[in-house]
């Protein structure tokens, strides 16, 4: 079971503070977060990537290379890669180049991306978010694994005898992860190639994605990958904890009610209730983490969201450091009663090992 991080990246005024920090000072605060986040024993961090404000996270490649120079053991990894409006040529040359300096720690999360002005920026159209998914990402598993690409689909220029440089570390492509709010077409894409289906388990009751992680394993064992269980599935989260959970649930209200995403909603404790936000204290963050595995059976990877809507950095890092003392408890919590059939989280020397392709 992997556990790590997760950043969007959003540039937002500290309700507490009144501050807003400068695009430097956000860029500088996740590759931090990178760093306490291996210290204190996670196996992931992943960055999101965006275009429009109030993001800074627009080139995930060069935040990873960056943090790769500065951590040694913590997977590198996105949340997401937009395989819609990336040309899946750069994605397979850029995240190749990450894979051989990081030493092999890269993995990727590809999707559709939930912004759909960003689309005509691109030179392309938010209708055709599902073809273009499916055709980029077809193309970018073929450049990882065929020296010589011949190449003709809708929505690029035709390849004849393409080379991709330069070539996989160790020729064992980066793991890829597709993740979807609610999209079972990419559930489907996911089974298809046998790769990793992540849910973004966020903003909404738990139920809502255990529909799609159900559909991503039948269909990953009827594509002859596996059984259902050897599916690897992971699953997304947000925290905010104190010793006290009354205390966590004083200081988190005005992030609370900063972020768009639950403007309109409901009260904090009833979001907390119905949804896989967790709020309060160590123990409660242990028991509600664990019980993600009732809906969901055996996983392979949990992210948590740790930094939005204005965070300082100061509360992300004491958000980390509790975390570093309840990790063996959550591990210790996930191993017990765990398939000997369930798939291990995914790391390259496994990955070459098995000659992965």
């Amino acid at each position: 079971m992997q556990f790590g991080v997760f950043t969007i990246g959003d540039v937002r005024t500290d309700p507490a503070t009144g501050r807003t920090p400068t695009e430097r000072e956000r860029l500088m605060m996740m590759a931090a977060i990178a760093e306490k986040a291996e210290e204190v024993g996670f196996d992931v961090f992943a960055t999101g990537e965006h275009h429009n404000p109030p993001f800074v996270a627009s080139s995930p490649t060069t935040l990873l290379g960056y943090i790769a120079a500065r951590t040694e053991r913590i997977i590198l990894s996105t949340s997401t890669t937009l395989i819609t409006t990336n040309d899946p040529v750069r994605v397979a040359e850029d995240y190749a180049v990450l894979q051989h300096l990081a030493g092999g720690r890269v993995d990727l999360m590809t999707g559709r991306g939930n912004t759909a002005a960003v689309y005509p920026w691109f030179g392309k159209d938010v209708r055709d978010g599902i073809p273009l998914a499916v055709e980029n990402y077809t193309l970018l598993h073929r450049l990882w694994r065929e020296e010589a690409v011949d190449w003709h689909g809708r929505f690029r220029t035709p390849l004849q005898g393409f080379t991709s440089t330069p070539r996989p570390l160790d020729g064992v492509p980066p793991f890829v992860w597709h993740g979807s709010v609610r999209s079972r077409e990419i559930a489907e894409l996911a089974a298809y190639y046998g790769d990793g289906f992540f849910a973004n388990h966020l903003f909404m009751p738990g139920e809502h994605f255990v529909e799609l992680v159900e559909l991503y394993r039948d269909r990953f064992e009827q594509h002859g990958h596996g059984s259902r269980d050897q599916a690897v599935v992971g699953l997304g989260g947000q925290v905010f904890m104190r010793k006290d959970s009354q205390d966590a649930i004083r200081e988190f209200r005005p992030y609370f009610e900063n972020a768009p995403v639950y403007r309109g909603a409901p009260s904090l404790e009833e979001v907390a209730a119905r949804t896989p936000l967790t709020v309060g204290s160590p123990q409660q963050v242990i028991d509600k983490t664990l019980s993600f595995r009732g809906n969901f059976g055996d996983y392979q990877r949990q992210l948590f969201s740790l930094d939005p809507g204005g965070m300082p950095l100061k509360a992300v890092l004491e958000q980390l450091d509790l975390f570093g003392e309840i990790l063996p408890t959550l591990r210790a919590g996930f191993a017990a009663g765990r398939s000997a059939t369930a798939s291990a989280g995914p790391v390259h020397p496994a990955l070459r090992a098995a000659g992965a392709r």
